[in-house]
């Protein structure tokens, strides 16, 4: 008789609180690209997983993941002092985007959380963003004007 292979483990039952799940691995990095201040997040030698760039003639920041849908989609961020559910859009390049302007409060939320943001796009699971200098970086070149 063959030998019965035993059952995968059980997938772990999420954190109570979001600030305690594991951090998403990888790095933010920061450069300027095609005249943006841009943030991107992920493992080095990978695709990204999220970035925040700003969009200077139009002053405002476009976050991005890389979860797709083929329509207009709820990406919901949530950092320490609050959550917000925003329709995020399908992007030229893929992924999935959403735009806020420069000012927005939910932009000091994600740079000023404790430690870590949290991206969740219905379907996928949630990405754990540090908040780091980088972020905070795009966010004052684009109120800045660039």
């Amino acid at each position: 008789p063959r030998p019965v292979a035993p059952p995968p483990p059980a997938a772990a039952a999420p954190p109570a609180d979001w600030r305690d799940a594991p951090r998403t691995p990888g790095t933010w990095r920061w450069a300027m690209e095609a005249g943006r201040s841009t943030a991107r997040y992920g493992l080095p030698g990978e695709p990204s997983l999220a970035s925040l760039a700003c969009d200077p003639a139009s002053r405002t920041t476009i976050l991005w993941t890389n979860r797709t849908a083929s329509g207009p989609t709820m990406l919901t961020i949530t950092a320490t002092s609050t959550r917000r559910a925003l329709t995020a859009s399908p992007a030229p390049d893929g992924g999935m985007a959403v735009s806020l302007p420069a000012r927005d409060p939910l932009n000091d939320a994600m740079a000023f959380s404790r430690g870590r943001f949290m991206l969740e796009v219905a379907g996928f699971p949630a990405l754990y963003l540090p908040a780091w200098a980088e972020v905070g970086r795009v966010i004052e070149d684009c109120r800045a004007g660039g």
